[in-house]
């Protein structure tokens, strides 16, 4: 089902037929590095990630990540949307491209069309997100999108802290 659509882009809700495609993003060597790995070796795996991550999001909160496709083509290149982990009091904006996409403004196209959804549609008066610290290219594309840098969090899993960004509303009192 559709979502969101940019000049280039359609934004859709996760379905378990995208399993062999998540299956490949959640495999990628940047996906590991920076995100994290999730234990997901197999097509069966691919599924039951995308009913319990994804889907469950979308019934409990309206709002999840969707897959994130080439308008034109028909091809999923990564995925964006809306995140509300239990570890953050606010609901988080994420996104992972394929690095074969990267560089071509299509993570900054699909971000900021989200971060929009979230403020319009949702009414969300703050987003955060969160990253690696030495994620570079995720910082310098969450801090294009508005949200700046807040503190250093404990990562949910074991690690190295984790860098809080965070953007909200100007009509809401500090």
């Amino acid at each position: 089902m559709k979502v969101l659509e940019t000049e280039r882009l359609l934004l859709r809700r996760m379905s378990s037929d995208d399993a062999e495609f998540m299956l490949g993003l959640l495999n990628e060597p940047s996906w590991l590095r920076f995100i994290g790995d999730r234990g997901v070796r197999t097509l069966d795996d691919a599924r039951a990630y995308i009913l319990k991550g994804p889907v469950a999001m979308y019934d409990r909160h309206g709002f999840g990540l969707y897959v994130t496709e080439l308008k034109a083509e028909g091809v999923p290149i990564g995925i964006c949307g809306l995140v509300k982990r239990d570890f953050l009091d606010d609901v988080d904006v994420g996104f992972a491209l394929l690095p074969r996409f990267w560089g071509q403004g299509y993570a900054y196209e699909a971000a900021a069309a989200v971060m929009e959804y979230g403020k319009s549609a949702l009414g969300l008066k703050r987003i955060v997100a969160i990253t690696a610290q030495d994620n570079h290219s995720s910082i310098k594309l969450l801090e294009k999108l508005g949200l700046r840098f807040e503190r250093l969090i404990p990562s949910p899993g074991e690690g190295p802290e984790i860098k809080l960004f965070g953007w909200t509303s100007p009509d809401v009192n500090p």
